[in-house]
C-alpha cells in the first residue's frame, strides 16, 4: 500500500469536492477520457464507500480508510493502483488545490544515532553555504554509506574513528573513489574546525591518491545524428517536442538543464540567436537560431504545445501541463537512440552523447578547440579538451613513427631476451 500523506486536517463536502476537481481538470486540459475515468473511479470507489458508511463529509482519513479497505497485500493490480490515485487526486485538491502530477518517492539516506547527527550537521552547514542541491545531496549519499560502514565495522562515537577505517572504507568504493574521498575530507576538516574531533587525517588524504581512469566521451557520426533525428514521429504533439528538444541537443549542444529552463525570452527571433545563462555553470552564452531548430520550435508552440501560463517553452505531455523536467528530455532522447536500430553498445544514449556528438562534428571540420569551447558554453578550454580524445584521425598525425628493431637484438645471449 502507498504511504499515507501527513496533512493539517481539513474537510468538505464531498459533491462539491468533486465538482470542484471536475473544474479544475476542465480549467487545466484534462482529456474528456481522463475525466470520464475518475468520474467513474468516484463513483465505482470513494462516494460508493462513503455512501455505505453514511458519511457526505470528506477529509484525507476517510481516504486513506477507503483504501484500506481494498488493499490487502503488498503488491496492488493496475485497477487498485488508479483507484488509489483517485482518492489522493481528491486528497490534494483538498489540502492543495491542485493536483500533484505522479512522483516516485526518493531514496532517503538518513543520517542516524552519534555519528550521524554530526555528519547531519555538515550537511545542514552545506545548506546554509548555500550549495547547490544536487550537491548536497551527493555528500549526503556518500555520508550514509560511511556511516553505514562504520556501523558494520562496530564503530559508534566520532572519536573511534581511525585511519584504518578511512582507508577501509574508500578502498571498498568501487566508482567515484576521488569523490568519495573530497567527501569524507571535507567532513573530517568541519569536525575539526567545529572541535568535534582532534584527527583530520590531512597526511592520509593528501598521501592517498586515487587514479582517476580516463573516458572517451560517447558520441555518435553525423549519419547517426541524422537516423536518429529521423526516428521521431512528427504528427503528435509529442513528438514535435521531443523533436525540438533533440535538435537543441544535437545541433546546438543544449545540457538537458538548459533545454528545459528555456524561456520565450531566451529566443532572439528577430536576430535568429538564443541568449541565456547556462544552468551548470551560471556562464552566459549566445548561440544562433538554426533554421531547422527554429522551424521545429515553432511547430511545437503552434501545434503541439498546450495552452499554459508558463513561460518555459517545454511542457509535459499529460495534464496538469507543467514544466518539462530534466528526465523528460533525457528519457525522450533515449528512448529515440534505442527505436532508432542503431547500436549503443558501449556507448551512452542521452542527451549529453548529442552534445559529445556535436564536438565531434565540429572537430572533424577542423575548427579551433577555442569556438568548440565558446558554442559548448566552457568557461575555459580546459573543460574542451576532454573532446581532442575523439578525434582520433587528428591524433593520428601527431603519432611518431616506431624505429625498427634489429634482429640481433633479440638473438642477443642466444636469445635469451624470449625467457
Amino acid at each position: 500500500m502507498l504511504p499515507a500523506q501527513k496533512y493539517v486536517y481539513m474537510k468538505q463536502e464531498i459533491t462539491k469536492l468533486t465538482g470542484d476537481c471536475l473544474d479544475y481538470f476542465n480549467s487545466n486540459s484534462y482529456s474528456q477520457t481522463r475525466i470520464d475515468q475518475y468520474l467513474s473511479m468516484w463513483k465505482r470507489g470513494i462516494l460508493s464507500y462513503m455512501k455505505e458508511k453514511d458519511l457526505s463529509i470528506y477529509t484525507s482519513d476517510v481516504g486513506e480508510d477507503f483504501i484500506d479497505s481494498f488493499i490487502k497485500e503488498d503488491s496492488i493490480t493496475v485497477h487498485e493502483r488508479d483507484m488509489v490515485r483517485s482518492v489522493h487526486v481528491l486528497t490534494d485538491f483538498l489540502h492543495l488545490g491542485y493536483a500533484r502530477k505522479r512522483t516516485f518517492t526518493p531514496v532517503e539516506y538518513p543520517l542516524n544515532g552519534e555519528i550521524g547527527q554530526q555528519m547531519q550537521s555538515l550537511i545542514n552547514h552545506l545548506h546554509s553555504l548555500r550549495r547547490d542541491e544536487t550537491t548536497v545531496k551527493v555528500y549526503q549519499l556518500y555520508l550514509s554509506r560511511f556511516l553505514t560502514f562504520l556501523e558494520y565495522e562496530q564503530v559508534k562515537t566520532v572519536s573511534g574513528i581511525k585511519e584504518r577505517h578511512v582507508l577501509k572504507f574508500i578502498s571498498t568504493m568501487e566508482n567515484n573513489k576521488v569523490n568519495v574521498r573530497t567527501c569524507i575530507r571535507v567532513l573530517f576538516r568541519y569536525w575539526r574546525e567545529q572541535h568535534v574531533t582532534e584527527e583530520d587525517f590531512l597526511d592520509l588524504f593528501d598521501n592517498f591518491k586515487c587514479v582517476k581512469p580516463e573516458k572517451i566521451p560517447s558520441y555518435y557520426m553525423a549519419s547517426e545524428v541524422s537516423v536518429i533525428e529521423k526516428t521521431i514521429d512528427r504528427c503528435s504533439g509529442v513528438g514535435k517536442r521531443n523533436y525540438a528538444m533533440l535538435l537543441l541537443a544535437s545541433r546546438l549542444g543544449l545540457r538537458a538543464s538548459d533545454i528545459i529552463s528555456l524561456k520565450f525570452h531566451n529566443i532572439d527571433w528577430q536576430k535568429n540567436e538564443i541568449h541565456l545563462n547556462q544552468y551548470k555553470t551560471e556562464h552566459p552564452v549566445v548561440l544562433p537560431l538554426l533554421s531547422d531548430v527554429g522551424n521545429a520550435i515553432i511547430d511545437y508552440l503552434q501545434h503541439g504545445r498546450f495552452k499554459s501560463e508558463s513561460r518555459q517553452i517545454f511542457l509535459s505531455a499529460r495534464a496538469p501541463y507543467v514544466p518539462a523536467t530534466r528526465n523528460m528530455v533525457c528519457s525522450a532522447i533515449s528512448r529515440t537512440i534505442q527505436k532508432s536500430g542503431l547500436s549503443i553498445e558501449n556507448r551512452r544514449h542521452g542527451s549529453h552523447a548529442m552534445r559529445h556528438s556535436l564536438a565531434s562534428r565540429l572537430l572533424e571540420n577542423s575548427v579551433s578547440i577555442h569556438v568548440i569551447s565558446g558554442v559548448l558554453g566552457h568557461k575555459n578550454t580546459e573543460s574542451t579538451m576532454p573532446y581532442l580524445r575523439i578525434d582520433i584521425s587528428s591524433l593520428l598525425k601527431c603519432s611518431l613513427p616506431v624505429p625498427p628493431v634489429s634482429g640481433d637484438f633479440y638473438m642477443q645471449k642466444g636469445g635469451m631476451f624470449y625467457e
